[in-house]
C-alpha cells in the first residue's frame, strides 16, 4: 500500500517521521516522506523516498533576522507577504506527493495538510511528538509559557488550533477553490463527519493522558530514530569520551536563529566552572576546533541513541526528539528553552524529578548553566529516578504502536 508522511520544520520535526515510515516499511508498505529539501540526503540514507517540499519558513525568517541590524528590526508585515508567496509553492508540492497516496499521515503544521486529507478520501491520520492539537483542561496548550491556566487550559488550545494557520488561511482557500476544486475549510479538527485520528509520538510516563481526550486521541510512545547501521563515530570523538569521566553534551539544536544559542564560549565557561568535560555541538559557528580548551569537543551531528548513553548529563534546547533521547538514555537533564513548547518540556523534565528546572532565555549567564549542571551531576536520586524512567522507555515500542493503530484502522 502507498503511504505518503507529510511534514515540514526542522530536523527533530522530520527525524520521528522517519522512524515511523521505517516501522511501515517493514511490515511490506511503499513510504514517501514529504518534506524539505534539506532532508533530502537523510530520508534517502534509510532507504525511504523523499518527495521535495519547498518553502523552509524557519529559514526565511533566520536569514532576515541575520540581515537586520539593531537599528533596523525585521518587518513583520514584509515577512508574512513572503511567506504568503512562499505558500503557493509549499501547497503546490504537498499535493503533487500526496494526491496518488493510499493513506496519509501528516505533521498538522504543514499548511495544507488537513485540505489533503479532506480531499483525497483516503484513511488519514495526525501525528505529532507533543500533545499539541487535542484541547484539554488539564494543562495549557505547550505553545504558551504557563504551568496552568485553570479554567482557561482548554480555551488555550483552541486559540492556538486557530491562530497557527490564521496566517496562510486566505492562501489556503484559494488553493483549495482553483486546485482541489472544493470550497473553503470550515473546521479542520473533523474529517467527514468525524475525529481525525492522532497520532501523539511520547510517552505517557512522560506526559500522561489526559482524562478528558477522546479516543480518536492515542499516545504512542516515542518514534526514535537510531543510527543507520553503516554508521560510525569519529575516532577522535570515542577517544575524548574514553579518555576521562563521563562528560555533559550541550547543544540547542536548531536554534541557532539565537545568539545564545551560538555561544560556545559561555557554555564552555559554564562547563569550566561546574568542573566538566563537555561535547559542545558547533551549531552555526565557524569556531575550529583546536582553539578549545582541553575540556571541550566540538561536534556537529552525532546521533543521540548512541551519544547520550555516553554522557554524565544532558543539556539542550527542549526540542521534544531531544527530551525524549535524553529520558531515554537514563540521564538526567538540563532544558534551555528559547521557543515554542521548550518551555512545557523542561516544566515535565522538572516536574518527573529528573531534571533540573528549566534555564530559560533570558537567564542563561555561564554561571546559571554551571549551577545546574552542577546539580544534575551529583545529584544521585535525580540519576536513579532518570535510570528508573529510562528503564520504561525502552520498554515500549511507539513505532509498533503507531504502525498497528494506523494499519487496524485501513479497510480489510
Amino acid at each position: 500500500m502507498k503511504i505518503c508522511i507529510l511534514t515540514i520544520g526542522t530536523r527533530g520535526d522530520v527525524q520521528p517521521y522517519i522512524a515511523l515510515a521505517l516501522g511501515l516499511k517493514r511490515v511490506g508498505h511503499e513510504v514517501t516522506i514529504a518534506t524539505l529539501s534539506e532532508f533530502q540526503s537523510l530520508v534517502q540514507q534509510y532507504g525511504l523516498k523523499h518527495a521535495v517540499l519547498r518553502g523552509d519558513f524557519l529559514k526565511v525568517a533566520q536569514t532576515a533576522d541575520k540581515n537586520s541590524s539593531s537599528q533596523k528590526r525585521v518587518n513583520p508585515f514584509r515577512l508574512i507577504r513572503q511567506y504568503k508567496e512562499m505558500a503557493k509553492d509549499t501547497l503546490a508540492d504537498e499535493w503533487a506527493s500526496a494526491k496518488d497516496t493510499e493513506v496519509f499521515i501528516y505533521n498538522p503544521a504543514a499548511i495544507g495538510a488537513f485540505d489533503i486529507a479532506d480531499k483525497l478520501g483516503v484513511p488519514a491520520f495526525a501525528a505529532f511528538p507533543a500533545p499539541l492539537y487535542t484541547p484539554t483542561r488539564e494543562f495549557p496548550s505547550p505553545f504558551f509559557p504557563f504551568r496552568n491556566l485553570g479554567p482557561f487550559n482548554k480555551t488555550s488550545h483552541q486559540f492556538f488550533a486557530k491562530l497557527a494557520p490564521a496566517m496562510f488561511r486566505s492562501s489556503v482557500n484559494a488553493w483549495r477553490r482553483e486546485v482541489l476544486g472544493m470550497p473553503r475549510a470550515k473546521k479542520d479538527s473533523r474529517l467527514r463527519g468525524k475525529p481525525i485520528p492522532t497520532l501523539y509520538a511520547y510517552s505517557d510516563a512522560v506526559v500522561p493522558r489526559p482524562a478528558d481526550w477522546d479516543e480518536s486521541a492515542i499516545v504512542t510512545g516515542y518514534w526514535f530514530l537510531d543510527a543507520p547501521e553503516e554508521w560510525r563515530p569519529d575516532p577522535a570523538l570515542v577517544k575524548f569520551i574514553g579518555d576521562g569521566p563521563a562528560p555533559v553534551y550541550v547543544g540547542f539544536g536548531s536554534m541557532s536563529m539565537f545568539s545564545e544559542a551560538n555561544n560556545i564560549a559561555l557554555v564552555a565557561e559554564a562547563l569550566r566552572i561546574a568542573g566538566q568535560r563537555g561535547i559542545v555541538t558547533r551549531g552555526d559557528n565557524h569556531v575550529n576546533a583546536a582553539d578549545m580548551p582541553d575540556h571541550i569537543f566540538l561536534v556537529d551531528a552525532v546521533p543521540h541513541g548512541w551519544l547520550f548513553p555516553q554522557m554524565a548529563a544532558v543539556v539542550h534546547h527542549g526540542g521534544a526528539g531531544t527530551t525524549g533521547a535524553s529520558l531515554r538514555a537514563g540521564k538526567p537533564t538540563v532544558i534551555c528553552p528559547f521557543v515554542g513548547d521548550q518551555s512545557f518540556w523542561g516544566r515535565r523534565v522538572a516536574t518527573l524529578g529528573v531534571g533540573q528546572s528549566p534555564v530559560p532565555l533570558r537567564k542563561l549567564t555561564a554561571q546559571n548553566l554551571a549551577t545546574a549542571i552542577k546539580t544534575v551531576v551529583t545529584d544521585e536520586p535525580m540519576q536513579q529516578r532518570a535510570r528508573a524512567l529510562a528503564k520504561i522507555l525502552r520498554a515500549e515500542d511507539g513505532v509498533g504502536r503507531a504502525a498497528e493503530v494506523i494499519l487496524g484502522q485501513l479497510p480489510a
